[in-house]
């Protein structure tokens, strides 16, 4: 049997820390935290979610500090709702970003997807648009579309993630993993290249969130 997750909350207000609890279940352990000087044994947590004010620092400080040593996924959940705040969470590594008030329902649904629950399926099969990465069978209204490795990585990453924006930092680290330097242009070219050979005419799957990155989306 797998073991739970541990999720780290990080949030002053005991009735939000109780309500995320009660929300999420018990297929999670959680460990509540009141203020930053009180977090402890961070390599325990398989997920934080952090909030920006707290008594005795900022958030955003905190988590520059983490991304030294930790790459664990970190949802920042906060009354600033201020456009660069949010960017500057997602560019210092923050996974995704929820303003207060907020849905708990919504979410735990994005608490299950940083958590890696509910992902695709190696098949991803929507409006004409046929995706196997196991075998490597990509198809577009039934056209089978040549991928380089690059565009795969890449792709397969949007896919995994949709709905949630991915920095350029983010995209760029999980895509050319094992090269030292990357042009950071090489990433625009490849989400173009990518554009151009999965959408179709006055179609947009992915979204260019501007100042942080990508999201894959179907535009309903």
């Amino acid at each position: 049997m797998d073991r739970k997750k541990t999720i780290f909350i990080i949030e002053d207000d005991p009735s939000i820390n109780h309500g995320i609890e009660l929300t999420l279940g018990e297929e999670y352990d959680f460990y509540s935290f009141f203020s930053l000087g009180k977090v402890e044994h961070v390599e325990k947590a398989d997920l934080i979610i952090l909030d920006l004010n707290l008594p005795d620092g900022n958030g955003l400080d905190y988590l520059r500090k983490l991304r030294k040593t930790s790459q664990v996924p970190v949802l920042i959940l906060t009354a600033n709702d201020t456009e660069i705040d949010e960017v500057t969470g997602l560019k210092l590594g923050a996974d995704d970003y929820v303003t207060k008030p907020f849905s708990l329902m919504a979410l735990r649904l994005r608490v299950q997807k940083l958590l890696g629950r509910g992902k695709q399926e190696s098949v991803y099969e929507r409006n004409g648009l046929y995706l196997d990465f196991d075998n490597l069978i990509f198809k577009k209204n039934g056209q089978e579309m040549e991928l380089s490795k690059t565009e795969i990585r890449l792709l397969k990453y949007l896919v995994e993630n949709s709905g949630v924006t991915l920095s350029r930092e983010k995209l760029i680290d999980y895509v050319w993993q094992n090269q030292q330097y990357v042009d950071e242009n090489a990433l625009s070219v490849s989400v173009k290249r990518l554009r151009d050979k999965i959408e179709n005419k006055g179609e947009k799957l992915i979204h260019t969130a501007y100042g942080i990155g990508y999201v894959f989306k179907w535009e309903e």
